[in-house]
């Protein structure tokens, strides 16, 4: 789920997550949400008109205090390719650990993992749950969490300049009873806690690669051409477009055997397709490889069958 900046008052990730308030949502855990958007922006914003809070009330020098919370050992998965049309989840899981003046079972106690891109003060996106982190308290200081990144491609939760690496942050919020649309609400009776760079992923642009092979059947020692168009999503289009400069590697795996062999590299044209030519030896399979890189995943082709004839 894609956040982005609605206040320009707003910096950082944790204001940018605190935005997320899914309209299916509007009660229970995500109410937190709303909470923490008003509490983000009375921090950062230049005047007393903070985030719908009463300036009487919402006053320059409020700030929450740091909150005693630490985050560690967090794991999400390595790569996640992304599509135009299928949302994408992943979990994330981390270590929170507290200080004995936090109550962590507190209703209105709340933490989350997310994602972002480029810096942790100045994100370009940011990604998130719909639902907040499930922790379970391991002892009289730790909990483990767990909650879930969900992408919407076809919602436009991605440009394609965001594909590459990410990172992950984590935050706390304790709200201690204050409620941030009081006209009594006391900010400076908040605590948050919040950490970036606890791990990367790579969120890529998911791939496409095709083969076909001619003549078919194919004479003994002549030529076989093999052409094919390596494709990437285009989060901006909704569509599938040519993915031009890159290289492939055509490979062969004679029939009734397991393995792939590689012939040769060859370089995609001005029109993003490949073509590469090849004696016929034997009846197999032929097709094309890309190694993939940050932006663009790995993908293999599958193989077109060219039966040899004497």
């Amino acid at each position: 789920m894609r956040i982005r900046a609605t206040v320009a008052a707003v910096s950082g990730a944790l204001a940018l997550s605190a935005l997320a308030v899914p309209a299916a949502h509007a009660a229970g855990p995500s109410t937190h949400r709303a909470d923490a958007a008003k509490i983000f922006q009375a921090v950062h914003a230049p005047s007393t008109a903070k985030a719908g809070i009463k300036a009487s009330v919402a006053g320059d020098d409020d700030m929450p205090y740091d909150l005693g919370v630490t985050f560690s050992n967090l794991k999400v998965a390595k790569a996640l390719k992304v599509g135009t049309t299928n949302r994408v989840s992943t979990t994330i899981t981390y270590t929170m650990k507290f200080g004995a003046d936090v109550d962590v079972r507190a209703e209105d106690f709340f933490s989350e993992a997310y994602l972002y891109k480029g810096s942790f003060d100045r994100p370009q996106n940011e990604l998130s749950g719909e639902d907040l982190a499930r922790c379970s308290v391991t002892s009289e200081t730790t909990a483990t969490c767990k909650t879930k990144i969900d992408i919407y491609p076809a919602d436009g939760d991605l440009d394609n300049i965001d594909a590459g690496t990410w990172r992950a942050g984590a935050y706390a919020v304790a709200l201690n009873g204050q409620d941030p649309m009081s006209r009594d609400f006391d900010l400076s009776q908040v605590g948050y806690a919040e950490k970036g760079a606890l791990g990367t992923t790579l969120v890529q642009r998911n791939s496409k690669l095709t083969t076909s092979a001619k003549p078919k059947p194919v004479k003994k020692g002549k030529t076989v051409t093999v052409t094919g168009k390596l494709t990437r999503a285009n989060w901006e289009s909704g569509k599938y477009s040519v993915y031009k400069g890159q290289a492939v590697k055509l490979q062969f795996k004679k029939k009734g055997t397991t393995t792939y062999k590689t012939l040769k590299t060859v370089k995609a044209n001005s029109a993003g397709t490949f073509k590469a030519t090849t004696k016929a030896t034997a009846d197999g399979y032929y097709r094309f490889v890309f190694a993939g890189n940050s932006t663009t995943p790995a993908v293999n082709a599958a193989g077109d069958l060219v039966r040899v004839k004497k």
